[in-house]
């Protein structure tokens, strides 16, 4: 009876004590726009209490002691703002703080916010960016684009401007799930691979994480790429209007209900985006249309639209909705469309008496794709469906709590026609449940993140329990160790495997119900879906203010990977196959920043194995080498000009050698074709046993653009941006056609002039 007493009387305690501190929190705003501003520094004068702000310019700190207290908010480039109030004991205490540009040159500040935010999470596999970030990039007619800007972050491949995709230290790009606003995007490149769906302007931050990621994302096996978009500008109208010889774009924003201190606003953003290559290649880049390139036959539209609500406590609702298509039209190859809609509402709720935050997503989505190749074999395939999530977060004074619940249904529909005249074919209807929690704790100089997910595939009847665990060590506020595992899983198959370099089809499929084999053998699989483990570890260097290093090493056990049996030659033959896979390596990143000056440059080392049972050999994207360089400066006496300047250099992909040729009888009479007086006109080939033992050349290539502001007020003003893409004219090979022994290179030189209008 005593212990229970002292137990009760020490609860008492602790809650009384909980109680009498208090707690601030509030959003960190830009001044001119109202957008949130990310990693914003937040101290407590003389409490030795700090955070950053998160992606949507939030803040907490908890415990702090009531009486009189100081605030103080500094951020790279914006004037340090300072607030002092008093606080009641359990006092809630919320703000919102507008920061206002620096006119003083920040060129030389010590700290940074990139510095603070590296010291305080664990960022492991991790790289955020924000628009400005990807619009100093070197890119053709001056539009910078995610596409590109993902190309030159360790550890990310790509196989080609056209029709290339983007594969994730080893991973292949149905294992990368992509998410805008919190939905899934199943293609988010367009045939021309220098562009995606996203418009780079209304881009508020991406995350990329090439591995280790923790438990609140889930359904894939390698990689995460998470884009959110701004809103519309809050306190006026205004947008951009944009041309260059491969697109026109626009997007226009403003307040319905202006933002003012201490109340709320709604406001909206649209944006729109059109190709017109395919009209102008033959008048101003005839060069790429002919003899050793597949041409430049690609049209694409992208629709986006936001609207923002946000009220005076800093609870907020956004609705969105999208509409994007492509296609590709060349008869020699094949004609190709798809289009991917959608739309949702995300939400923020702050009650005002607790300490905790509910957040909540719901959207829909539907993508659909036809392809048609030039021998007439068809190909379709359409994935659409809702997906719903709600999670929690609970802050402490050096920790954070947060959990939730994540929903997914989606119907699946596929049809293939192999080159044995077998059609492969499903429809389903999938639903995937999963829990997850993370619970973060600061203790001195150690972060650590432990987080678990439990996710159901019901139509499978499959559980997968998934923990997860990232900490990181600063040694100094200069150096830094880190480390995260994790154990994770999918249901979600492509009809394209690891042996397509060139693949402008990918269908989608759920995940086999009917029986497969484990590797190798007759025995059936104890779980049908794939799986993998990741393994990171890295360190951070801080050599001075302006120049930084990452060094990171991982390995990746994909120790199931399902594939669809696409070169099935009788119908009882089994639809999918299993195989065993790994990926290891390790990536150098060198950041230095210097008033208008960047410059950044990474090395990367990769190795990714297959084993299908008989061999062990690496998939088509195996890259053992790859550099990137970029620099960007700015000049002028008023920076209105400025240069950028990228080099990609890749060692060359794996490829199978040719052994020979022959008339290749696809047996479409069964037993019954008379093969003996048939003369088939389709040629076979006959391939070299080990798989993938040739490499192709080394890419390289040199992107250079200059720009120049020319301003006319406040807020209006012309960008010009003149563009060489591949400067000396790099013949990479992207694929070579073995039947008409003709190579197919890579775009050629490219030179573009663009321009944008801001106002």
């Amino acid at each position: 009876m005593r212990k229970l007493f002292f137990f009760a009387a020490m609860f008492y305690c602790c809650l009384l004590s909980s109680q009498e501190s208090a707690v601030v929190r509030g959003y960190v705003l830009d001044g001119e726009s109202g957008e949130p501003i990310i990693a914003a520094n937040i101290v407590l004068d003389g409490q030795s209490l700090g955070t950053t702000t998160d992606i949507d310019g939030f803040f907490t700190l908890g415990k702090v002691n009531p009486g009189a207290n100081k605030l103080t908010i500094t951020y790279l480039g914006f004037d340090t703002l300072q607030s002092e109030f008093t606080l009641q004991p359990g006092e809630i205490y919320f703000k919102n703080y507008t920061l206002n540009e620096s006119s003083v040159n920040l060129g030389v500040v010590n700290i940074s916010a990139a510095r603070q935010t590296a010291r305080t999470e664990v960022q492991i596999s991790k790289i955020s960016v924000g628009a400005k970030e990807i619009l100093k990039l070197p890119s053709i007619g001056g539009e910078a684009d995610i596409a590109q800007y993902l190309q030159i972050i360790p550890g990310v491949i790509s196989t080609g401007d056209q029709g290339g995709q983007i594969f994730i230290r080893g991973g292949s790009p149905i294992q990368n799930k992509i998410l805008l606003d919190g939905l899934t995007i199943y293609n988010p490149f367009h045939s021309i691979g220098f562009f995606s769906v996203f418009e780079t302007e209304l881009i508020r931050n991406v995350d990329v994480y090439t591995g280790g990621f923790s438990a609140e994302y889930g359904g894939r096996i390698s990689a995460i790429v998470d884009i959110t978009t701004r809103d519309g500008n809050k306190k006026r109208f205004g947008g951009q209007v944009a041309a260059n010889p491969f697109l026109y774009k626009a997007y226009f924003e403003g307040p319905i209900v202006k933002y003012k201190d201490g109340g709320g606003s709604t406001s909206f953003v649209f944006s729109t985006k059109n190709s017109i290559i395919d009209k102008t290649a033959d008048i101003l880049y005839k060069h790429a249309s002919y003899n050793d390139s597949i041409g430049l036959p690609f049209h694409f539209n992208d629709l986006y639209g936001k609207l923002s609500f946000v009220n005076e406590n800093g609870s907020k609702l956004n609705l969105f909705g999208f509409n994007f298509t492509d296609g590709y039209d060349n008869p020699l190859v094949a004609d190709l469309n798809w289009t991917n809609a959608g739309g949702g509402a995300d939400f923020k709720l702050i009650p005002g008496n607790s300490n905790f935050i509910l957040n909540g997503m719901l959207g829909y989505t539907d993508y659909g794709i036809n392809l048609n190749e030039a021998d007439g074999s068809p190909r379709q395939s359409r994935i659409r469906g809702f997906t719903a999530l709600i999670d929690f977060n609970f802050f402490g004074n050096q920790s954070e709590l947060n959990y939730g619940v994540e929903f997914n249904s989606f119907n699946t529909q596929f049809k293939f026609q192999n080159p044995f005249k077998i059609i492969l074919g499903q429809e389903q209807n999938t639903t995937e449940v999963a829990a997850f929690a993370k619970y973060r704790y600061v203790l001195s100089n150690l972060i650590l993140e432990g987080s678990f997910r439990l996710q159901y595939y019901a139509s499978l009847g499959e559980f997968s329990p998934e923990p997860r665990l990232a900490l990181k060590y600063n040694v100094t506020d200069y150096l830094r160790f880190k480390l995260a595992a994790g154990m994770y899983s999918q249901n979600l198959l492509a009809s394209s495997n690891e042996r397509d370099v060139v693949n402008l089809f990918t269908g989608f499929l759920s995940g086999p119900e009917e029986q497969i084999f484990e590797l190798g053998s007759n025995t059936v699989a104890d779980k049908n879906i794939q799986t993998a483990n990741h393994a990171v570890a890295g360190i951070e260097i801080d050599l001075n203010s302006q120049l930084s290093i990452n060094i990171e090493g991982y390995y990746k056990d994909f120790s199931q990977i399902i594939i669809v049996n696409r070169n099935k030659v009788q119908a009882s033959d089994p639809n999918f196959s299993t195989e065993e896979g790994s990926a290891y390596g390790f990536d150098v990143a060198l950041d230095y920043k210097y008033a208008n000056f960047s410059f950044k440059t990474n090395y990367a080392l990769g190795y990714v194995f297959r084993y299908d049972g008989e061999q062990t050999y690496p998939p088509v994207f195996d890259r053992r080498h790859n550099v990137n360089v970029l620099t960007n400066y700015e000049f002028g006496g008023d920076k209105s000009w400025e240069a950028s300047i990228r080099w990609n250099l890749g060692s060359g992909f794996p490829f199978t050698r040719t052994q020979g040729f022959y008339n290749f009888n696809p047996f479409s009479d069964g037993l019954g074709t008379n093969y003996v007086q048939e003369n088939p006109e389709n040629i076979g080939i006959l391939y070299e046993d080990d798989r993938n033992a040739g490499r192709l050349p080394y890419y390289h290539r040199l992107d250079l653009s200059l720009a120049k502001i020319i301003t006319f007020t406040e807020y209006f003003n012309m960008k010009i941006d003149a563009s060489v893409t591949n400067v000396y004219n790099r013949q990479n090979i992207f694929y070579f056609d073995r039947v008409t022994y003709n190579r197919v290179n890579q775009l050629p030189i490219l030179a573009s002039l663009g321009m944008k209008i801001n106002f």
